[in-house]
């Protein structure tokens, strides 16, 4: 199946105000959207946020329209956010653009410091272009990749996991003897070193598990 990397830059206008704020904050370093749905007026979302709980907690607590919120620690620099949220009029345009009958968005959605949203569509060709020619002014969208969808089977890993192994073994983290330590991949990762050591210590915990038959 036809599939796009796509790239959505938003405007001041057209920018959620927390991705605004996670684009502008020093404590928070990168928020991405697992699951969402939408019923009538309002979302229902699972982020995964790397950054200072707190900082991102005060944002929604303060945010119009958020109307309820639950945060789940995982490791000491990242956490899990429950959120249900009104559909702002700058949302809608852009939520409808994907609204063709064949297509998909498949998570996860990395919403980045640079204005933009990152993620995979699949779909026909037809509605593939038409979701590209209905973004409304101000979500400026850039084809990344196209060709057919190439998911992985589910691992148990998050990508972010998946991603800092790929980092650590490309840093020789993991040559005998060891070549790059856990500083590299944290700068690699653009993450502080406690949030890289949690996550490979997550991931190498997944995989022994498997090997051992003790998956949890």
């Amino acid at each position: 199946m036809p599939s796009l990397d796509l790239e959505i830059e938003y405007d001041d206008a057209t920018i959620h105000p927390v991705h605004a704020f996670v684009c502008e904050s020093p404590v928070v370093e990168r928020e991405v959207l697992l699951e969402g749905t939408r019923t009538g007026d309002t979302r229902t979302l699972l982020f995964y946020v790397e950054g200072e709980r707190t900082a991102y907690e005060s944002v929604l607590a303060e945010r119009p329209g958020v109307r309820e919120y639950d945060l789940t620690p995982e490791g000491d620099d990242a956490f899990y956010v429950y959120t249900r949220v009104e559909n702002r009029d700058a949302d809608v345009p852009v939520f409808e653009a994907f609204d063709q009958q064949t297509l998909v968005v498949v998570p996860p959605i990395e919403f980045r410091s640079d204005r933009t949203a990152r993620f995979t569509v699949v779909g026909h060709p037809d509605d593939l272009q038409a979701a590209i020619d209905d973004m409304p002014e101000g979500a400026s969208p850039t084809v990344q990749r196209v060709g057919g969808y190439a998911g992985a089977v589910d691992d148990g890993l998050t990508a972010r996991q998946r991603e800092a192994l790929a980092v650590a073994w490309e840093a020789g983290f993991y040559e005998v003897p060891r070549d790059g330590g856990i500083e590299d991949v944290a700068a690699e990762l653009g993450c502080a070193v406690s949030t890289a050591s949690d996550l490979l210590r997550r991931a190498e915990s997944r995989l022994v598990g498997d090997v051992l038959g003790e998956r949890y």
